[in-house]
């Protein structure tokens, strides 16, 4: 379908799943959402897949949530954007080009493997708009980066390089602009010439215990979340993002 908002198409053992929404630097909005479940329902479901590529377009992996769409991005199965609650035993790996910000660097971390091109931009902006993270990174980004690097991500919201997240070791492989999708290709098919069972069963386990926290953290995002969700610096950050002019804030 021409006006598809989500593409996948196995190669062979593995799944790759691409974002097609450019224009909007791949923003989730809720048709977008339902695309990527169902994607990612194939994923899971088919026997004969075992491993997942995630990607974007040259010019963005995503930007998060689409914030002119307003309104809820989560699926029954798989949470917000149809992945970040998900419960996977098939590795899944992000080919980042260009940028992941907000949602979108929330994105990558629920995968289980982090590719992206060396001109890549990862970060978490939503400070920047009177907002803060809620799709797991104020717990996750704790598990993927450095202490204080998550702080910086977090309370900063300027984005770091693909170079800076590989030595930090969120990123698994940097590589040349344009790259980033043959280069997860790559590492998918390695990891696809393993015994599926090993793999999924060593993934459930690792993850798992990933997960053991989760409960905690999400308690604290919705904590953190009603403290700012009725304040008037929220609604003015949306509004001049909406309205592309600098937000005035006041403190309330």
């Amino acid at each position: 379908m021409t006006d598809a908002l989500v593409h996948a198409e196995a190669h062979g053992r593995v799944l790759v799943i691409s974002m097609l929404r450019e224009k909007k630097r791949n923003a989730v909005d809720r048709a977008m959402a339902d695309e990527l479940d169902v994607a990612f329902n194939r994923l899971d479901d088919d026997p004969e897949l075992w491993v997942g590529v995630l990607t974007g377009t040259g010019r963005a992996f995503s930007a998060g949530s689409d914030l002119s769409a307003g309104g809820d991005y989560s699926t029954e199965r798989g949470g917000e954007y149809g992945i970040i609650r998900r419960t996977r035993r098939k590795p899944l790996i992000a080919a980042i080009e260009a940028l992941a910000l907000g949602g979108g660097l929330e994105i990558a971390m629920a995968c289980d493997l982090v590719v992206a091109a060396r001109d890549a931009r990862l970060g978490l902006p939503e400070v920047v708009r009177g907002l803060l993270p809620t799709s797991g990174a104020l717990f996750r980004a704790l598990q993927v980066f450095p202490v204080n690097l998550a702080r910086e991500l977090v309370l900063l919201g300027e984005p770091i390089s693909a170079q800076r997240a590989c030595d930090a070791g969120f990123v698994n492989v940097v590589a040349e602009p344009g790259q980033a999708l043959p280069a997860a290709l790559d590492l998918a098919e390695r990891l696809a010439r393993h015994a599926p069972l090993s793999v999924q069963a060593s993934l459930a386990a690792m993850n798992g215990l990933l997960a053991a926290g989760d409960e905690a953290g999400w308690a604290a995002t919705g904590e953190a979340l009603d403290s700012v969700k009725d304040s008037a610096d929220l609604a003015e950050g949306v509004r001049a993002f909406l309205e592309k002019r600098p937000p005035v804030w006041t403190g309330r």
